[in-house]
């Protein structure tokens, strides 16, 4: 019905269900309308607007294949492909564009695209633009467009907005309605519908069931949003099934592998959000699972539509929550539906199996005799020049992790090193300790020639202490017995021998033993050498830098003694000292400012 009036030129609105052919309706009449390519014509005489890439990438693929005796210049525009190649097509000229909303207005912006020739406009699936917000971009396009012109809206259903926009940009335009009288939104009766009352917990072990049913070929899942698709993925690959997700987070690239390989067979179960739910024509799609409720009927209308397609059976399964039992009666009852109370299931119930076929003793992991399929990376993945930045499925594929395990290489045992002072030391090296030799600020007074009574007691072996472990040397001790030096009783960290004075007073004078913080051991007097005359006093040599500095003396603090010893005395130290000021209070500071004159104000006064 719709064809006669679209090669007749006039304004037209389709309304049928889905894939009962409304692609071809306005394809071929656009096509014939538009005539055969020209070489001096390359501006674009026929625009089909789309709301989704996977929905343009398909009506080229129909255009196509409708203009080939035709020879027409097909060209489809969207979203994340390079503008390249797109820009070197339009340079080449083009009869046909078909693309999204977006990507055509970039195109005209950039001047490389011009809709000033164009003689007929289609709006493919014209509500799905309005749910996604497109209807700006819809009137500037209608705006780009000249005034003469066949415009032809076609989609499944038909909402007021629909009846808006057809009003104010149409003329006088046809509306071709190829449904029954019940409504507008009754869905495809080859359809075998099932709702069921399922848990959250328990929904994916009766997908993972009724994958297994006889008779099943590709199944479509359809979830509420892109989390859920790449968790349901994943719980499906981990069970064996061979499964892609395709969701707006992923890039066209992957896409696009998604759909091929789901075509193809490589793969037989698609987890999709809304995104391919509208106009996607896959042939052989036997189940369509509606894993999250729909949010309205026309969700439901467009989900199941993906089965049962040109004459085909199919069957649907919806699961509803319990919390979700309220939005699902509003859409039974829109759509005029039996299931206003769904049945409650579980992945043990025995309806599950007879209902759709399911052997009995079947679990929700696929055995692995029944894994034929390659899979999605048996399908290459095209390189598109994507512009955005590399998207990553939510879940990894069991060949990826294998394949990454078999690459990991194995750990080798840990071996410990010992080092010290960042050099490596052998557990069988002996730790030499350094020895270190004293020296005195007494060295300067060391007289020049040693007597052999001093040798001897040099070479005789003395048992000390130093801080590094290391003897002392008989230096030392001459320097202790030297006839110059006087008796001086010193403090050393380090171990210090006594010494005696020489000649007849060492009976009078008892030897003073030096304080040291270890040990000190008593070095006995050596015999006093032969009386020689007295030399000249020699005077204390100046403090050495090398010379061990004296501790400082601490001080005890005196004791007071209680009269009462119930009586609690405190004691706090003076701080000051003599020479200390006391500092002035604030009333006598303000006191000091007010005696100072002030600078010649009176003076000035009196002088005027």
């Amino acid at each position: 019905m719709a064809l006669p009036l679209a090669l007749s030129g006039q304004d037209l609105i389709g309304q049928a269900r889905t894939g009962t052919g409304k692609t071809y309706a306005f394809g071929i009449a656009m096509l014939q309308s538009i005539g055969k390519p020209r070489k001096n014509r390359k501006k674009p005489r026929g625009l089909v607007v789309v709301p989704t890439r996977e929905l343009a990438t398909q009506v080229s693929e129909d255009l196509v294949t409708a203009a080939g005796k035709l020879g027409s210049r097909v060209l489809t525009v969207y979203g994340g492909r390079a503008y390249e190649p797109q820009i070197e097509a339009l340079k080449a000229g083009v009869d046909v564009i078909v693309g999204t909303p977006g990507r055509l207005l970039d195109l005209v912006k950039q001047k490389h695209l011009d809709l000033s020739q164009v003689t007929t406009l289609v709006l493919d699936e014209a509500d799905r633009m309005l749910d996604l917000g497109f209807l700006p971009d819809v009137e500037r396009i209608f705006n780009l467009i000249p005034g003469q012109r066949q415009t032809m809206l076609f989609s499944a259903t038909m909402p007021g907005e629909i009846v808006t926009l057809s009003r104010k940009y149409l003329n006088r335009p046809t509306h071709v309605r190829a449904e029954h009288e019940s409504g507008e939104g009754e869905t495809t009766p080859q359809v075998r519908q099932l709702v069921w009352r399922a848990h959250r917990m328990d929904k994916i072990e009766i997908l993972g069931r009724l994958l297994q049913a006889e008779g099943r070929g590709l199944t479509m899942v359809f979830c509420e949003t892109k989390r859920a698709c790449d968790m349901v993925a994943e719980q499906l690959d981990t069970r064996g099934f061979a499964v892609a997700a395709v969701h707006g987070d992923l890039g066209q690239g992957q896409r696009e592998q998604a759909l091929r390989a789901f075509r193809n067979g490589k793969i037989d179960v698609l987890v999709a959000t809304d995104v391919a739910a509208r106009g996607i024509d896959i042939d052989d799609v036997t189940h369509v699972v509606n894993y999250d409720c729909p949010t309205d009927d026309k969700t439901y209308v467009h989900r199941i539509g993906r089965t049962g397609r040109a004459g085909r059976t199919g069957i649907s399964v919806t699961f509803v929550e319990w919390e979700e039992l309220t939005r699902w009666k509003m859409i039974n009852q829109m759509l005029g539906l039996e299931f206003a109370e769904p049945e409650e299931t579980y992945s043990t119930s025995p309806h599950v199996y007879s209902e759709l076929n399911i052997p009995e003793g079947t679990k929700g992991v696929l055995p692995h005799a029944s894994r034929s399929r390659a899979g999605l990376s048996a399908e290459r993945l095209e390189d598109l020049g994507e512009t955005g930045r590399a998207r990553v499925r939510g879940g990894r594929r069991r060949d990826e992790r294998e394949e990454r395990r078999e690459e990991r290489p194995a750990r080798t045992p840990r071996q410990r090193r010992r080092t010290r002072g960042g050099k490596e030391l052998a557990e069988t090296a002996v730790v030499e300790t350094p020895e270190v030799e004293l020296v005195d600020a007494k060295t300067e007074e060391t007289p020049a020639i040693f007597t052999t009574d001093e040798i001897q007691e040099a070479a005789e072996p003395k048992r000390t202490r130093t801080r590094r472990g290391a003897a002392s040397s008989a230096i030392e001790q001459a320097l202790a017995d030297a006839p110059e030096a006087p008796v001086k009783a010193t403090r050393s960290r380090r171990t210090a021998a006594v010494t005696a004075p020489e000649a007849d007073t060492v009976e009078e004078a008892p030897a003073k033993s030096t304080r040291s913080r270890r040990t000190a051991e008593p070095v006995p007097v050596a015999e006093a050498p032969p009386a020689a005359p007295p030399a000249a006093p020699v005077a204390e040599p100046a403090p050495s830098f090398l010379a061990t500095p004296p501790p400082p003396v601490r001080k005890e603090p005196e004791r007071i003694v209680p009269p009462n010893p119930f009586t609690v005395i405190f004691q706090s130290p003076d701080l000051a000292s003599d020479d200390d000021d006391i500092a002035p209070s604030a009333a006598t500071e303000r006191k000091q400012q007010r005696r100072q004159p002030r600078s010649g104000g009176g003076n000035r006064r009196r002088s005027g």
